[in-house]
């Protein structure tokens, strides 16, 4: 009966622990996909945005630069930022202050599209 008291505790013991760490591990990793205020770059390279979806914090600051050999813009689909015509390595720069979902596009080809999360 002992040895079964004891199997018992050393059972709920390391379920406890499991329970423990998996949710350290979320926490980690919800911390990782939102970046920090500051600043976030986004590559304009092959027809796409790269990455296509980013999550950030209000007030971060988030860089296009064209890494194509032809030009592109960016225009977000509200209409709350919109870029001059990007050549090769120029770059342009947004700082999203008010959390929401923005959508945006290259009016040039408007098959490119992304999205930046503002939380």
């Amino acid at each position: 009966m002992r040895i079964g008291a004891t199997l018992l505790i050393a059972f709920l013991l390391v379920t406890a622990l499991v329970i423990t760490c998996s949710g350290q591990t979320s926490a980690a990793t919800s911390a990782a996909a939102t970046s920090a205020p500051g600043a976030t770059a986004i590559k304009i390279d092959n027809f796409s945005f790269s990455p296509a979806t980013i999550t950030v914090a209000a007030g971060t600051t988030v860089q296009w630069t064209n890494k194509d050999d032809i030009p592109h813009n960016v225009v977000s689909s509200d209409q709350a930022f919109k870029s001059k015509v990007l050549d090769t390595d120029q770059q342009f720069t947004y700082t999203f202050t008010k959390p929401g979902t923005y959508e945006y596009f290259c009016s040039i080809h408007p098959k490119m599209k992304a999205t930046v999360i503002v939380q």
